[in-house]
């Protein structure tokens, strides 16, 4: 064999990896370059990043933050129905109505994780919905304030294999409520195989917890900062629960050295990329190479670029990465 022979063989043709080798390499990239620059490097990538293989986990959190409601709506109805039910990973912030969420529950039936932080969903759409995901092992309702109890004991009685759970409260989220020992009782009655609790912030009492302990018995880590209420000291865990590790409640963190400040987790950024999704189209570009795709009179179909740094032309603004 000669040399350009034996060169040719140890080429590789990126364009002829199978979809979910492919997806593993895309899942380096950003959300916003697997949208919009994967897709027109050629055909194969295209129809890779529109199908299931690069959408088996979602997460959507940190984009989710600085987007509107109606721009979240349609990213996540995109982004699940080309998991095409195999989605087992969604993080996601602040979900604006039910509709959302009845969409998450009837399309994402294999959902293993769910984070929905900050999300504007209520204990009746939970109740009716919850026995759909059943698979779910990890769930974070941090921040959800008008998520209660019910919807926490709907969650448990249906995802059976729950074993972490993520119900964090602000300060000023739960200022108006006297005791939250309701959610305390629906999760020792319905989470009996959690390993990870998280309940900072709510207003638990000591029996709250304790009855926690009582029923929840695999329990490995727990978090009760801030829940004054609980007056269970350090000797207390040591001497009954010896392998728990306890974060709390004597402690100090950002809320406690400035309660009025939403810290981190609420933190907003003026600088920032925001980008809109307009329409599902990008697996029908026919084109073998990004030459012309921005031509003044071609419609963006698949999304509108908006930049807040005073831009005239915010397409050749972006640093877009090099194709492969």
């Amino acid at each position: 064999m000669d040399d350009k022979k034996i060169e040719e063989s140890e080429l590789r043709c990126w364009d002829e990896l199978i979809p979910d080798a492919l997806s593993l390499i895309f899942s380096n990239l950003s959300l916003q370059e697997i949208l919009t620059v994967v897709p027109r490097v050629c055909k194969s990538w295209g129809r890779a990043v529109s199908g299931p293989y690069c959408w088996q986990e979602i997460d959507i959190e940190e984009w989710s933050r600085r987007s509107n409601s109606e721009q979240l709506d349609r990213m996540l109805q995109m982004l699940i129905t080309r998991s095409c039910g195999s989605l087992r990973k969604l993080c996601v912030s602040g979900l604006s109505n039910d509709i959302s969420f009845s969409f998450i529950a009837d399309n994402a039936g294999s959902l293993q994780t769910l984070r929905l932080p900050r999300s504007d969903i209520g204990d009746p759409i939970v109740e009716q919905m919850a026995a759909k995901l059943s698979n779910i092992t990890f769930l974070d309702v941090s921040y959800c304030s008008k998520i209660g109890a019910h919807a926490l004991e709907a969650f448990g009685k249906h995802c059976k294999s729950l074993v972490e759970l993520r119900r964090i409260m602000h300060p000023l989220e739960v200022a108006d409520k006297v005791c939250q020992d309701d959610e305390a009782h629906a999760i020792s009655t319905t989470m009996p195989k959690l390993k990870h609790l998280e309940t900072a912030y709510l207003l638990l009492t000591t029996s709250g917890v304790l009855e926690i302990l009582s029923n929840c018995r695999e329990l490995e880590f727990l978090d009760v900062r801030g829940c004054w209420g609980v007056k269970l000291g350090e000797n207390f865990f040591k001497e009954k629960y010896p392998n728990l590790k306890v974060l709390g409640p004597l402690i100090v963190d950002c809320y406690e050295r400035n309660y009025w400040d939403y810290c981190s987790d609420y933190s907003d950024s003026s600088d920032y990329l925001a980008w809109e999704l307009m329409d599902d189209g990008i697996g029908d570009y026919d084109g073998e190479s990004s030459d012309g795709i921005w031509d003044d009179d071609q419609e963006l179909e698949e999304l509108e670029l908006r930049f807040y740094e005073g831009f005239d032309d915010p397409i050749a603004a972006i640093d877009w990465p090099p194709s492969p």
